[in-house]
């Protein structure tokens, strides 16, 4: 018989994370604590946390826990999981599919038996520097560099867009495509008019390719975009909320994209992210996975699954870098050494 449990915990970042959207500097997380009488003495924790104005099930936290709990009951209830009810929750299947899946592993974090779970392989990850001003986006880029990072993602739309290719530019005349790669997440900074020059403008620097350029739900525009620009466009906030097969079909085959950009928590859950994958596949466009800043519980599952999904010797670098935002992060064996992600054996 199953039993779930539910908790909360609010998680403090060292450095405020800046967005086009605004700066964040805590994060709220539910907790799902799993267990079954079968299997005494076994847990399974899964995270479940939404961005605001983000999060296709963002709600206020009381209601959150409410529709939450509605769930975990149900599971209790019936033993499965009700992926299809789940869809338009996604923060909420993916917590429970976490806590499933180490409870099923006999509460071990290597949820799917891969090379990465049992400690023999790393994740190959991008360095993340967040927005800021000139100087603080150089420094934070610098300390990837020095880290051991081969790829960095910078968050753009923040400041004048003339200096942020100016710190492009700076970057490129020290280090070579072939020393560094530069992917950009404009999170819908850019407009439908001045997003073709922006591109035009980015493309000189070697860039990998550019994430959400314009806001989402403009699916003509981002078709046009993605058809015509010289660098590689990959989809983010334009998968919220598309959650249905055929909706996720008629996406794809509209705009077209080069890559989409999937997270869990907010595309899916990893039924969802699975599913992404393989329609993506299916139509030669590309895909990594990324966190959606969620502690280290949500994390580690998110690195499972992609171990999993892409592995392995995953060559692709990943967004999984987020494990030393908080002061307060909830210790898991996980490690960065290099530009990789490991488990600590």
């Amino acid at each position: 018989m199953y039993e779930i449990k539910i908790s909360s915990r609010t998680l403090h970042f060292i450095n405020p994370a800046g967005t086009s959207r605004g700066v964040y500097k805590t994060r709220k997380s539910f907790y799902i604590t799993l267990s079954d009488t079968n299997k005494p003495g076994v847990i399974g924790i899964g995270e479940c946390a939404t961005l605001p104005d983000l999060s296709c099930d963002a709600m206020s936290d009381d209601e959150y826990e409410r529709k939450l709990r509605i769930f975990c009951d149900d599971f209790c209830h019936t033993g499965s999981i009700d992926t299809n009810a789940m869809r338009p929750y996604p923060s909420m299947l993916f917590g429970l599919e976490t806590a499933k899946a180490q409870l099923d592993a006999n509460g071990s974090i290597d949820f799917f038996h891969t090379n990465f779970g049992a400690g023999k392989e790393g994740i190959t990850i991008n360095g993340l520097v967040w927005m800021g001003s000139f100087e603080e986006m150089y420094q934070r880029l610098e300390e990837k560099l020095k880290a051991g990072y081969h790829c960095v993602k910078l968050k753009i739309g923040a400041i004048d867009f003339a200096k942020e290719i100016e710190l492009i530019r700076h970057i490129r005349q020290s280090f070579t495509h072939a020393q560094i790669e530069l992917r950009v997440d404009a999170n819908g900074a850019f407009t439908p008019e001045n997003a073709m020059e922006r591109l035009d403008a980015l493309a000189q620097y070697d860039i990998h390719s550019i994430e959400q350029p314009i806001r989402q739900h403009q699916w003509a525009q981002m078709a046009q975009l993605c058809d015509l620009s010289p660098l590689p466009i990959a989809l983010d906030e334009e998968l919220i909320g598309v959650n249905s097969y055929n909706e996720k079909e008629q996406l794809l085959d509209t705009i077209r994209p080069q890559y989409i950009v999937l997270k869990p928590s907010l595309h899916g859950g990893m039924t969802g992210v699975r599913e992404w994958v393989k329609m993506a596949n299916q139509r030669g466009i590309g895909s990594w996975i990324t966190s959606a800043l969620e502690s280290n519980v949500g994390l580690n599952s998110i690195a499972q699954l992609t171990a999993d999904l892409y592995g392995p010797h995953i060559t692709m670098p990943q967004g999984l870098g987020t494990g030393l935002l908080f002061s307060d992060n909830i210790p898991m064996p996980l490690t960065i050494k290099g530009d990789q992600l490991w488990v600590k054996q």
